[in-house]
């Protein structure tokens, strides 16, 4: 739903999924309100922006400075005529939205106890450690290839380069 600019929808679904994410997580929800004035100015929504950043934006700057300075560099959109070629331009690309996704992402995991980092990278370095470990005292078969899993027989004839 961010993805697509709709950070209310979003909003929605992790407010059912667990209410607690956001209420226990003032940046994740400053960040999603941001990204929710960014969506205003995106669609040349003025005054449904402004009203937007002073009744929900504003208090949550007054509490935090840095969600202040945050602020105010997305209103700064409203100074320039060419918004995507100013100086906060970035925040109107669909890096943007990918960030906001990304750590809405990481806040929904982190309430279910689980990990925002992927496993499977750490796992393959480990891996690779362990074969060059081994590798310095005994011939053993290698991993040669991690995408097919192919493995040589003989043994590393030198470290494993890994990944």
């Amino acid at each position: 739903a961010i993805q697509r600019g709709d950070v209310l929808y979003a909003v929605e679904l992790v407010n059912d999924l667990n209410p607690e994410i956001l209420d226990t997580n003032a940046e994740l929800y400053f960040h999603l309100q941001q990204q929710q004035l960014i969506e205003l100015i995106r669609r040349g929504e003025v005054a449904a922006a402004l009203d937007f950043a002073q009744e929900e934006l504003a208090p949550r700057g007054v509490e935090n400075p840095a969600f202040l300075e945050d602020l105010e560099r997305t209103l700064a959109l409203l100074a320039f005529d060419d918004q995507h070629n100013c100086p906060m331009g970035h925040l109107l690309e669909l890096s943007q939205r990918q960030k906001i996704a990304s750590e809405l992402n990481a806040g929904i995991l982190a309430s279910q106890c689980q990990q925002k980092d992927p496993k499977f990278p750490m796992l393959l370095k480990m891996l690779v450690w362990a074969q060059n470990q081994l590798a310095e005292k005994v011939k053993f078969p290698v991993m040669t290839d991690v995408a097919t899993a192919s493995f040589d027989s003989e043994g590393p004839p030198t470290a494993f380069s890994g990944v």
